[in-house]
Order: C-alpha cells, then sequence, then structure tokens
C-alpha cells in the first residue's frame, strides 16, 4: 500500500483543454510533453532543474471537469485491493493502471510509480501543492475515515478550521489532501489548491495570464481558470504547506 509518489490531475473539458494546459503549463513553468490518450486528452507538465512531474491535464469528454489524484505505486494490484477492502469502487481496469472512486464518489487513480523523486520547486512564490476534496456533510466522516486508512504513514488531523481535514504526506511527496465539508449536500467535487507566500502578488500573475477573481475566503481567495475551473490561492509557505505564520 506504500504510495511512492502524488500527482494532482486538472481535468478540464475537452473543448478548453488547450486553454487549460497552456495556463497551467505558465503557472508552474513547465513545458509539456507529448500528448497521450486516444484524442491526445493527456498531458504531463515538466517542471524544469532535474525535477520529477506531479501534475498532469487531461481533457474530459463530459461534465465540467475538477481535479483527482493519481497514487503512483509499486504493486498497483495490491494497492487497488487494499483500497477496495477500505471502502473504494473500482470503476475501470486498464493496462497496467486503475481508476477507482472514494466513498464520496471521487474518482481517484492507482498507477505505476516510474522512478518519481525529487519535487518540483517553488515558482514565483507559489507551488501547487494540494487537491481539496469538497464533501458534502453526510459523507465528511467516511470520507476522512477512508483516506485515513489509504493513506499509510501520511499524517491525518483536523485542519485550521472545524470543516476541514489534512492529509499531509510524508517528506518529499508533492501532493498534499485536504478535506472540506461543505455547507450543503451536493455531490463530491475536488480543485486545486496552490500555496503562496503572497496571495494578492501570485492572483496578480494569474490574472495576467488570464484567471479571474471570484470570491475571498478567511485565508484563501477563489480564481477561475481560462478553462473555467476553479482552483484556491492559500495563504500557506509554499515550502512546507503550513499556513502563514503557524
Amino acid at each position: 500500500m506504500s504510495i511512492r509518489w502524488t500527482y494532482a490531475f486538472v481535468d478540464r473539458p475537452a473543448a478548453v483543454f488547450g486553454r487549460a494546459h497552456t495556463f497551467w503549463a505558465a503557472v508552474t513553468e513547465s513545458g509539456l510533453s507529448a500528448f497521450r490518450g486516444e484524442r491526445d486528452e493527456f498531458v504531463t507538465l515538466l517542471p524544469g532543474g532535474g525535477a520529477d512531474p506531479c501534475v498532469k491535464v487531461q481533457g474530459v469528454g463530459s461534465g465540467a471537469g475538477g481535479a483527482h489524484l493519481d497514487f503512483a505505486v509499486e504493486d498497483v494490484r495490491a494497492f487497488v485491493d487494499g483500497a477496495s477492502e477500505r471502502g473504494a469502487g473500482l470503476v475501470a481496469e486498464h493496462d497496467g493502471w486503475a481508476v477507482l472512486r472514494t466513498p464520496a464518489g471521487l474518482s481517484f487513480c492507482a498507477v505505476p510509480w516510474a522512478g518519481e523523486a525529487v519535487r518540483p520547486p517553488v515558482v514565483d512564490g507559489s507551488r501547487l501543492d494540494q487537491v481539496c476534496l469538497d464533501v458534502p456533510p453526510s459523507a465528511f466522516d467516511a470520507e476522512v475515515a477512508f483516506f485515513t486508512a489509504l493513506l499509510d504513514g501520511w499524517e491525518s488531523r483536523p485542519g485550521s478550521r472545524p470543516e476541514f481535514h489534512v492529509l499531509r504526506p510524508p517528506a518529499g511527496l508533492p501532493v498534499r489532501v485536504l478535506i472540506q465539508r461543505l455547507g450543503e449536500e451536493r455531490a463530491a467535487s475536488a480543485h486545486l489548491d496552490l500555496a503562496c507566500a503572497d496571495v494578492p502578488a501570485t492572483r496578480a500573475r494569474h490574472e495576467e495570464l488570464g484567471a479571474v477573481f471570484v470570491a475571498e475566503g478567511a485565508h484563501w481567495t477563489v480564481m477561475r481558470d481560462p478553462a473555467g475551473g476553479v482552483y484556491c490561492l492559500t495563504s500557506r509557505d509554499p515550502g512546507t504547506g503550513a499556513l502563514s505564520g503557524t
């Protein structure tokens, strides 16, 4: 069950796939891999400086998209079996990888570890480091219990507010998980979070690249990227992920 690497997936409608990968490559100062998939719907963002990638972009054929997690493991079959025992549903098995679903209905993938080990650097004072799972109240406790059991060796603790629960990976893994209890009953979804040393400065840079402001929170700013996807800029240390001032 040991997770060797994590990927954050940016999921956007296929019609705006180009806008999505162009924006997120610029935000993370990454190059693009070769496009993959039957419709060239997958691309990996390649960081510089010898770092390993941890962000990918997908053009989805239906729905508004969002985000999902890929867990890179040494034994995909063992991970799938363990996740199933803990309450995951198997959605699809492919050649060497699998799509699963959490108890709240969120998709995630098990993929083979390819030796990734070097975390991408902080870029202009920010780092895409977190996938936030937005879960209705009725599913929150079960989702927390599921991920706490699934993510062996990760720190699982309450967050800075009653509606948050943080799952922090061992040192070196690039993507954290935040579970957020929504204020209403609706379908679960997921979005990306960036840790920012200076949120206003990062916001200004993102707006220059085509993002738009949506709303202000307690220690986060909600933005919309040029492909229509919502994400957050959070007041956290991009090196450690900790809230600024803590």
